[in-house]
């Protein structure tokens, strides 16, 4: 029985020995369920204690039907697992006042807000309408982290809100989610101390939106790897404590100077880690260029790499199709931190602009 099985010579032998690991698909639920089991496990320990369950207030102020999908998915998977989630349908103009509603009601512990609410269309005080919407969510309710308080915190590598080091800062849901998966498929050394676990790794992301590409690029400079920030005009290259920008589309290495689709392959090429983030149908990636055993990850609701090819031709590639379950599972994670951090804070009690308090930022 065993010559059935046995290779017909030596160089057969030595051929099966040596053979390229096959390409896998990533099942992100996979990645989403311990943690989704942790949460449902701490909603119970709360239920026992006699506490409040968290409540998140998800605010829908438009008529995107991927926000609308967002908000569904959300709900379905709050109830599921025991936590409160209420939908409240606003319209845009009546947006700030029930923002500044929910941040004053002690029965409400988290805040979210469905993006684009205006999109780019440009602020009075600077910036963008939704970045000043973003800003008036109270730290002590965002759940997605992104008031001016973590984003400030996120790109200092602040990593706890108190100076004891007890009460860990809220990071970007998606974001958060990519570094999950990072994780789970052992991109990080943990045999290293934290902050140096990506070390020597390199990653190009290809969005620098303000809910994604931007805070995921410094989430992972501040854990030690080269990342090199992809937008539609420009590359931008984060460090830890650094950024710069790629004049004219030459690496900082001092390469020649490249630009468009040339640089970008050239990135890609030497990246052990891409993340794709294009809401275009029009975009995909060039499988050609992505690099034996890296890990590719598609944040985009549409798919920015023709996945078939990419798992023939790219050996020991690991592709993530999406984050979806594993992001709704961290803003639930993020929900019970909040509750944690601050359900009985006293400032909660006072009669103060939420806004205006400056919290005590340590350093890791």
């Amino acid at each position: 029985a065993q010559a059935i099985f046995a290779p017909r010579c030596r160089t057969c032998s030595l051929n099966m020995a040596v053979a390229e690991p096959q390409a896998q698909r990533i099942d992100a639920d996979l990645i989403a369920d311990p943690f989704k089991q942790g949460i449902q496990s701490a909603v119970s320990a709360l239920k026992e204690q006699g506490q409040a369950i968290p409540k998140l207030v998800g605010f829908l102020a438009n008529t995107d039907p991927a926000a609308k999908k967002y908000a569904v998915w959300t709900e379905k998977a709050f109830k599921r697992d025991g936590l409160d989630f209420e939908l409240r349908l606003v319209d845009e103009l009546a947006l700030e006042d029930a923002l500044e509603a929910a941040n004053a009601d002690p029965r409400v512990h988290g805040i979210m807000i469905y993006y684009p609410v205006f999109g780019q269309r440009p602020c009075f005080h600077g910036g963008s309408q939704d970045d000043y919407l973003r800003d008036l969510v109270s730290p002590y309710k965002d759940i997605e982290g992104l008031c001016h308080f973590y984003r400030r915190s996120l790109y200092r590598n602040r990593r706890f809100v108190d100076s004891a080091g007890t009460q860990k800062c809220i990071l970007p849901c998606t974001p958060l989610a990519i570094v999950k998966v990072l994780e789970h498929l052992e991109a990080y050394d943990t045999a290293r101390p934290v902050g140096d676990r990506l070390q020597g790794k390199t990653v190009t992301i290809v969005n620098r939106s303000e809910v994604v590409g931007r805070p995921l690029a410094a989430m992972l400079a501040n854990d030690g790897a080269r990342v090199y920030s992809v937008d539609i005009d420009s590359v931008f290259e984060y460090r830890r404590g650094k950024l710069s920008v790629v004049p004219d589309g030459a690496l900082s290495e001092g390469a020649e100077v490249v630009e468009g689709r040339l640089l970008q392959e050239r990135l890609v090429r030497a990246s052990d880690v891409v993340v794709l983030g294009v809401p275009s149908n029009s975009y995909k990636l060039d499988v050609s260029w992505v690099k034996e055993h890296s890990i590719v990850i598609n944040v985009a609701t549409q798919k920015n790499v023709d996945e078939e090819a990419l798992l023939l031709t790219c050996p020991g590639v690991q592709y993530v199709p999406q984050v979806g379950k594993v992001t709704v599972a961290m803003l639930e994670r993020n929900l019970l931190r909040l509750h944690q951090n601050f359900a009985n804070n006293e400032y909660l009690n006072r009669d103060a602009d939420l806004a205006t308090l400056e919290l005590t930022a340590g350093q890791r």
